[in-house]
């Protein structure tokens, strides 16, 4: 009779959680641990067929390129666009990037998330991006071609603010209002855009042991500025002892779709 494995203790989970890799936007490491449920539009997807139908690609703030490279490969090599660039802020991110489009032939340029975009005017028939940071509209209708799109996944109002707030407390009620899909439209209007789609959705999380909470604050950055395992480990005790007691940590995370167009004589 084989011996059961010894269940991960607290320092255990903490430590697995402290030292996976954190580059690129790969998320299969959370298989088992943690669960986010997906938008029905099925963004990566949907990229891809717009892919098939555009000659000139941006996509803007690629991560590692795990998005771009899925679409690629599904909308297939007979149907590639001729051009297709990326762009990337963070370091880690651009070398993983590079490392995986590169033998797509898809250059990654080194930009800040908050500098103009590098290009000329106008010189793309479509722009993607999945969770930019921060929409600069103005930079997305400049590169944008005149009948040109922008198709796009944003993270919503909100998000995962139930784990956010285990963390640091109530956050100012203006917060819930930043990254709202309305107040984008707006903004994206002002800078020329018109929107042709927009869609919302909630979707619930799943966090099964500390481990992949750990690890996920240590991924996505913005959530609890400046995280550490030191820092915060009274309350990922807390946690532990919580999901242990209770089951897994229910939070929710919100995406919008947007589908753009410059007009043609703009």
């Amino acid at each position: 009779m084989s011996a059961q494995p010894h269940p991960r203790t607290f320092d255990d989970l903490l430590a697995e959680g402290a030292s996976v890799p954190t580059e690129g936007w790969d998320f299969s490491w959370f298989e088992g641990r943690a669960t986010e449920a997906r938008p029905s539009w099925g963004y990566a997807l949907s990229m891809a067929g717009r892919l098939a139908e555009a000659t000139a690609v941006l996509d803007v703030q690629t991560g590692g390129g795990e998005v771009l490279d899925f679409a690629l490969q599904q909308s297939g090599a007979d149907r590639r666009p001729p051009l297709v660039v990326a762009t990337e802020g963070w370091a880690p991110n651009v070398a993983k990037a590079t490392r995986l489009l590169r033998p797509r032939g898809v250059p990654v340029v080194a930009s800040p998330d908050d500098a103009p975009l590098p290009f000329a005017d106008g010189a793309f028939d479509l722009v993607v991006s999945r969770h930019p940071v921060q929409p600069h509209w103005g930079e997305i209708a400049r590169v944008l071609a005149p009948g040109g799109t922008y198709f796009a996944q944003h993270v919503g109002p909100a998000s995962v603010f139930e784990l956010i707030e285990y963390f640091l407390g109530p956050l100012p009620q203006e917060s819930y209002g930043h990254r709202d899909p309305e107040r984008e439209r707006a903004d994206a209007e002002s800078a020329g855009l018109e929107v042709i789609g927009l869609r919302a959705e909630r979707l619930r999380m799943e966090f099964r042991d500390v481990g992949a909470v750990v690890h996920f604050l240590r991924k996505v950055v913005w959530m609890v500025p400046g995280f550490t395992v030191e820092e915060y480990r009274d309350r990922l005790r807390d946690l532990h002892e919580r999901i242990e007691a209770e089951g897994p940590f229910v939070a929710h995370s919100t995406r919008h779709l947007f589908d753009l167009r410059k007009p043609h004589g703009s």
